[in-house]
């Protein structure tokens, strides 16, 4: 039941009544009561007292008296501060709301259909020079989570990948790997495919600024230094014979890229990511250059003397773009431009959204406007979701010194810091080595993954990996091992047969859980949880304010997966689930559950902590993340 639209319902009941006003739906708006003041919603009466012709307290204090008047089951009292009227829910409303939640299996969330709108996400987006590292962590996270936040809202959702595996860049590694890697691969070297790659594109930066060095020695200048490079001539060769379909090039860029996609599989898997398409630049990149020189041919464009082609986006107040280089090569604008008309050909998509970072604000400004005057109807309608920059405590990352975070590593360290702080505090005595190991990957991971996507995306962030795993803060550890508390507590009533809880109808919580949870059945207890279409909480049990107060976050849950869905933003779902985590661990050290006496109470305290438990592991699920049954 939506207790915020049958107060809304009663307000303008007393509107109409005591004022003879029909009151629009913008100007009957409740919010939470603060937490300073007793209530639960507070409604604003500033709008209509030109129709009450009294002072804001006046008004206030007559639709209070007349609200608990004639609404006494939904009213229990109400006080006034000022034009603030603060209302208080009668307690057997908040006990009907709790066991209308505890009966809703897909509390939350709105369930797709074959006609609902479809969404592309686009996210990821790798080169096939390097492994993935800290920043690609962040665009995926977000990425996978609003895939799942879309989902949740009714929206049919495509996950979508594209790989960068061509350009100038690439051709760096394979060059150094010719020069330099005396037949190296994988598995002579014992390196994880991505990552030897990007070693060789480490070492054509380094052997390129020493030849830079050497013809600066010789007097050249800046400029002029890097168009004599011999280096940067051969990479450019290379390009232009890949582009032309060189065998031999083709056959080193095809092993090597072998090698690169293997490791980001891994990587992807254990970063609990995945796409329902890839598309690959240098499929789409043909599809790109036939598109603008059609565009060409029909003067949208225009050829500059050098035989480029560009775009002149000056009247839409950005500037001239370049689609095709002077010796007909493409660029990233050139790609994507047909990589959006290939998307568009294979499904029938309502909105295509591109996780990318804020640095690429410009380009997808552009790029919108481009396939808008390329006659492309999705042109207007693209979403650039723009996200900040993460770095490390260090400072900046930089892929071509070597000096970025690579995602396995960062992995890697997340699961050892998560193992020491765990061992520290005793969180995993008496388990086996076996699910100790699980329950550190997934505190790890989580802890990992919480830490990122808590900070609204438009902001930039500083990601420290010690301050992410703290049982008792705002982190991913803190929320899981609260979690894992409320499921022992569970699992203590069920071992005990607690009458309470007799004729429970027990549900398997694999159904309930992500579709994209791997946790082991070492790690969780998964047989039981309490979901009962039976038992149900008596309006006849008392109620406390704390426990008011954690129903009042559940009703709130569905607003709050619509929210994130509209402002695409995970942190919405995060820092609501940290808040009824906070509230429910209140709770906990202030109330009896086992051992309190009154059936009917205790009833209320179990169904209470299932319930909260529930929504913790459905909004992590929307960010990715797994929880453990047992730390």
């Amino acid at each position: 039941m939506n207790i915020e639209q049958y107060l809304s319902d009663a307000v303008s009941a007393a509107i109409k009544e005591l004022y003879g006003y029909d009151l629009p739906v913008e100007q009957k708006a409740l919010q939470k009561t603060k937490k300073e003041f007793r209530g639960h919603l507070t409604l604003v009466v500033f709008p209509f007292l030109k129709a009450s012709k009294k002072s804001p307290e006046q008004t206030a204090q007559e639709t209070g008296f007349y609200l608990r008047e004639h609404f006494p089951d939904l009213v229990a009292d109400f006080n006034v501060i000022k034009g603030f009227l603060n209302i208080t829910i009668a307690g057997r409303l908040w006990i009907r709301s709790l066991n209308a939640i505890h009966g809703c299996r897909d509390y939350g969330f709105v369930g797709a259909t074959p006609s609902s709108p479809l969404i592309m996400i686009e996210y990821s987006s790798p080169n096939t020079n390097k492994p993935l590292h800290l920043g690609h962590i962040r665009n995926n996270l977000l990425g996978y989570s609003l895939s799942e936040i879309m989902k949740a809202n009714g929206y049919n959702v495509v996950k979508t990948n594209i790989v960068n595996d061509r350009g100038i860049h690439i051709c760096k590694s394979m060059l150094a790997w010719q020069k330099w890697g005396n037949g190296a691969t994988p598995e002579s070297t014992g390196r994880k495919g991505d990552h030897l790659v990007g070693d060789f594109y480490v070492l054509f930066d380094k052997h390129y600024k020493a030849e830079l060095r050497e013809l600066l020695a010789a007097g050249l200048g800046e400029q002029e230094a890097e168009s004599k490079s011999l280096l940067m001539a051969e990479t450019r060769e290379m390009l232009r014979r890949w582009e032309a379909g060189d065998d031999e090039v083709r056959a080193l860029w095809r092993m090597m890229n072998s090698w690169v996609y293997a490791g980001f599989n891994e990587t992807y898997r254990r970063l609990g990511v995945n796409f329902d398409k890839i598309y690959y630049e240098s499929e789409t990149y043909l599809e790109g250059k036939k598109t603008v020189l059609e565009g060409l041919s029909r003067g949208v464009f225009y050829r500059r003397d050098d035989g480029s082609v560009w775009a002149d986006l000056t009247a839409d107040g950005l500037d001239e773009k370049l689609l095709l280089r002077s010796d007909g090569t493409s660029v990233y604008m050139t790609q994507d431009v047909g990589t959006a008309k290939l998307r568009f050909d294979d499904y029938p998509v309502n909105k295509m959204i591109y996780v990318v970072g804020n640095e690429q604000n410009y380009h997808f400004q552009a790029l919108s406007i481009l396939l808008d005057k390329l006659g492309f109807e999705f042109g207007k309608g693209l979403v650039h979701f723009s996200y900040g920059m993460v770095e490390l405590p260090e400072g900046k990352m930089k892929s071509r010194e070597g000096t970025v975070v690579d995602a396995d590593d960062l992995m890697d360290e997340m699961i050892s810091t998560a193992r020491d702080i765990s061992g520290e505090l005793g969180k995993l005595d008496g388990l086996t080595q076996q699910e100790s190991d699980e329950i550190i990957r997934i505190i790890g991971l989580g802890s990992l993954k919480y830490f990122i996507l808590k900070v609204d995306p438009r902001k930039n962030m500083t990601f420290n990996p010690k301050e992410s795993i703290d049982f008792n803060g705002n982190t991913g550890s803190f929320i899981q091992y609260t979690y894992a508390r409320i499921r022992s507590v569970l699992r203590k009533a069920s071992v005990s047969g607690d009458a309470s809880l007799s004729g429970t109808a027990f549900v398997s919580e694999e159904n309930m859980a992500s579709e994209t949870a791997s946790v082991s059945e070492e790690a969780l207890v998964s047989e039981n949880t309490f979901v009962s279409e039976k038992v149900a909480v008596s309006e006849n049990a008392s109620v406390s304010g704390k426990e008011e107060a954690i129903i009042q976050l559940l009703t709130e849950y569905p607003s709050i997966v619509k929210e994130a869905g509209v402002a695409y933003s995970p942190s919405c779902i995060a820092n609501y689930i940290y808040e009824l985590v906070r509230e429910y661990n209140q709770f906990y050290h202030d109330y009896s559950i086992l051992r309190e006496e009154n059936e009917d109470v205790r009833r209320l305290r179990l169904i209470l902590s299932e319930n909260v438990a529930r929504i913790i592991r459905s909004g992590m699920s929307l960010l990715g993340i797994e929880m453990p049954d047992r730390m």
